[in-house]
């Protein structure tokens, strides 16, 4: 099935150790350059949208949390998510 989404150009420069690296997997994988930056683009996006998915989840048991152990636990992977390791 083709794809009808409506293709917007847009100009990226990325530092040329990422360039190669994009044209690497393209050669190997039989695809564009361009195919390569859509599909890991896309790939980053849903993994932001996971990441929030798993913060409301977590706040979500937390604030229905009676244990304070795992009140703790929960503040700490929040806190973790939130500011790193």
């Amino acid at each position: 099935m083709p794809n009808t989404e409506k293709q917007v150009r847009q100009s990226v420069s990325l530092p040329a150790r990422l360039a190669s690296h994009v044209k690497a997997l393209a050669k190997t994988s039989g695809t564009s350059a361009n195919r390569v930056i859509v599909e890991l683009i896309e790939t980053g996006l849903e993994a932001r949208e996971q990441e929030k998915k798993r913060f409301f989840e977590i706040a979500d048991r937390l604030g229905r949390s009676r244990d304070p152990a795992e009140q703790k636990r929960l503040k700490e992977d929040l806190a973790r998510m939130t500011f790193g390791e």
